[in-house]
């Protein structure tokens, strides 16, 4: 379909997601990157935040990725995440731990995804 985008999200282990979408929006390095059909070619680092899966006009799904790169082509998105978990499977008190861990190890890549991981289920 011609109001559609392949999306992909694949993780070192596996395919994770395919699927036709309305559109997405990535988390990337510099800001959100809202895909929809026919956009411009692009190749872009992620930071830690979510992704938004958009279906009959809003919001149909959302996966936490810690990073990452994403190449967009205009009938295409496809994300190379290092980890990916939907957001309401995320368990706050397994953060709250993390990040208690991460400060204390003076660990930035861990606290960035940690206190991503916080906003995410708080939002």
């Amino acid at each position: 379909m011609a109001d559609m985008v392949q999306f992909e999200l694949v993780s070192p282990e596996r395919l994770i997601k395919a699927q036709e979408v309305e559109m997405v929006v990535i988390p990337g390095a510099e800001g959100d990157l809202g895909v929809l059909p026919g956009h411009s070619l692009l190749i872009a680092q992620m930071r830690p935040g979510v992704i938004d899966i958009h279906k009959d006009g809003k919001v149909d799904e959302q996966i936490f990725v810690a990073s990452g790169f994403c190449e967009i082509c205009p009938d295409r998105c496809v994300v190379l995440a290092e980890g990916a978990i939907a957001v309401n499977d995320i368990d706050k008190f397994a953060v709250e731990e993390r990040l208690k861990l991460a400060s204390s190890e003076i660990d930035e890549s861990e606290l960035r995804i940690s206190e991503a991981m916080l906003a995410a289920i708080s939002s």
